[in-house]
């Protein structure tokens, strides 16, 4: 952990914490996310199991690293997630053939019902984002928290 120094003191001076990345990502992914959770509330789908839609609606069937991957979730979350999905028919998952350790995920009809249902409100969500950023500074948003990732 690091040390805070002695007022005045040069070495070892932490950032205040407005200016902390790690403090201020949190505050904005909070921020960011609470119209999102409203309209996954509403849905009865959580945060993660919207993400893995995501995924599957833009990239089709595929395995399930890859899909843990491009979701941001660890595969034994993403194991668990599924079986959910699966249950309430968001999702299929097929073993694959070739190497029956594998399992491929694809959006189920009612998974791309329940996004087609969400679209508008998730473009009004984004573009209250742009608006409050202005689209070219949205971008660079974007481009700079892609650069750390």
């Amino acid at each position: 952990m690091a040390k805070v120094a002695k007022p005045g003191s040069r070495k070892g001076r932490l950032p205040p914490t407005a200016r902390s990345l790690p403090i201020v990502l949190i505050r904005a992914r909070e921020n960011v996310m609470a119209p999102i959770r409203k309209m996954l509330a509403d849905s009865g789908i959580t945060e993660q199991q919207w993400r893995v839609l995501r995924v599957l609606a833009e990239a089709g069937p595929m395995d399930s690293s890859k899909v843990a991957e491009r979701a941001s979730l660890l595969l034994p979350s993403l194991t668990r997630i599924a079986l959910t999905m699966r249950e309430k028919g968001l999702i299929t998952q097929v073993q694959d053939p070739v190497d029956r350790r594998r399992q491929k995920l694809a959006i189920a009809p009612a998974g791309r019902e329940l996004i087609d249902r969400n679209i508008e409100q998730a473009l009004e969500i984004v573009a209250g984002f742009k608006a409050k950023l202005g689209e070219a500074d949205y971008e660079r948003l974007l481009d700079l928290l892609d650069r750390l990732a």
